[in-house]
């Protein structure tokens, strides 16, 4: 489908586990470089794919607790997903806990609500997992999964910490981090408020997506509308009530 996965190893942890499909390169990976512990940013299998495979060999793992929660029992994903990444095993083996001193994870909920980002403060970098992703996102999965009213706030608390480096878990690295991440959450509060202004006109979801977007992409189409444009207007309107 034309899309990467990075994961990183910094320290000797390695963030993120990958999808299930490349098990058999990230196992022999671990064989060859025995990273210390592992740090898992959120609970979708093409980042927590193989979180089994690191609890199996006993690796000691810092995950939050509601991703541990999701990943002992997966949700059920559509064939695109399972097409692209594989459906990952669930979580059956005990997990070592880990801390680095180095290293903080820190809450940025939106594109999950257990979404976390790993900061090295000494080495002023970022590892973003699926917070950036591109400055003009479009689409996203389905209200509540996916939170794009609090993806602003998680963006400004990551911009605070000035990061001179970031890592994405699908771009790689982001050049300039902070002049980008500012430019996708001034884009995205833009955004948000012209889709709260049709809302309260009485406009339906098809009639903003068409007004905000020209329409849906074909990826949305492809996806089923599991991953679309009118998600994200439906995420809008979802907190627009509750004045979120």
């Amino acid at each position: 489908m034309g899309f990467r996965v990075n994961v990183y190893a910094v320290r000797g942890v390695l963030i993120d586990t990958a999808f299930h499909d490349v098990r058999a390169e990230l196992a022999a990976w671990l064989d060859a470089n025995r990273p210390d512990g592992a740090i898992v940013t959120h609970y979708h299998e093409d980042h927590a794919g193989n979180v089994e495979l690191l609890a199996a060999r006993g690796m000691p793992m810092w995950i939050a607790p509601a991703t541990l929660t999701k990943v002992r029992t997966p949700d059920s994903i559509l064939w695109y997903r399972r097409w692209c990444w594989g459906a990952q095993a669930p979580l059956v083996s005990p997990v070592q806990q880990f801390a680095h001193p180095s290293l903080e994870a820190i809450h940025t909920p939106g594109h999950s609500s257990e979404h976390h980002v790993v900061w090295d403060a000494e080495r002023e970098t970022v590892f973003g997992g699926d917070l950036f992703l591109g400055v003009k996102v479009r689409v996203t999965h389905p209200w509540p999964r996916e939170d794009v009213r609090a993806q602003i706030a998680s963006i400004r608390k990551v911009i605070a910490l000035n990061p001179k480096r970031y890592f994405d878990g699908h771009r790689g690295l982001v050049r300039d981090p902070v002049p980008q991440l500012i430019a996708k959450a001034d884009w995205t509060e833009e955004t948000v408020g012209r889709i709260d202004a049709l809302v309260d006109r009485g406009l339906s979801d098809r009639e903003i997506v068409r007004s905000i977007f020209d329409g849906e992409d074909k990826w949305s189409i492809v996806t089923q509308y599991d991953y679309s444009r009118r998600n994200y207007v439906a995420s809008v309107r979802a907190t627009h009530a509750a004045g979120l």
